[in-house]
């Protein structure tokens, strides 16, 4: 029990050190790994329905030479490849937007310390501290937020490429 209070004041510590920034560094953060799980689940789980369902649709098709069955093909494929990439892009505007709510923090700090500089001088360093601490650990956070999503963001859009043209080669057979 113990050890929970002290992560509890440890975390509750690294957010007053930071500022209020972080909170929304954190609420990004989430929202971004709720979209990357999202996407394995859907990968994982739903995806592979979908691509027997549009197999079934297709192989039901009498007619699959004709240029008519060539768009219904290709509309098929369309719609498996928009559900593929849905959250993709929402993925990749997050990783981008995090290290800017970083520099956000960055410059409220810095706002923060010329705040102590004006109203008590530059000698009071213990003040100042205060400051360059809440305008380094948002840009440090952001930073590593981004860099925890970054590699699942790119992981994403290749999987739903090739995804994609399994589906088409699914499809192609018949």
């Amino acid at each position: 029990m113990d050890f929970l209070y002290a992560a509890f004041v440890s975390i509750r510590s690294f957010f007053e050190a930071g500022g209020d920034v972080l909170w929304g560094v954190l609420f990004v953060t989430i929202v971004m790994w709720m979209f990357i799980i999202e996407r394995f689940w859907y990968f994982r789980i739903v995806f592979p329905g979908q691509v027997d369902a549009v197999r079934e649709i297709w192989e039901a098709r009498e007619d699959q030479q004709s240029w008519y069955a060539r768009r219904v093909r290709r509309q098929l494929v369309s719609e498996v490849a928009s559900e593929a990439m849905e959250w993709v892009p929402a993925i990749k505007t997050l990783i981008a937007v995090l290290p800017l709510l970083g520099l956000l923090g960055t410059v409220t700090g810095m706002v923060q310390v010329f705040d102590v500089m004006a109203l008590n001088g530059t000698g009071n360093a213990r003040l100042m501290a205060g400051g360059v601490s809440a305008a380094t650990i948002p840009t440090m956070s952001g930073m590593v937020a981004a860099l925890s999503g970054i590699y699942f963001g790119a992981f994403f859009e290749k999987k739903a490429r090739k995804e994609v043209e399994r589906v088409e080669d699914v499809l192609r057979h018949y």
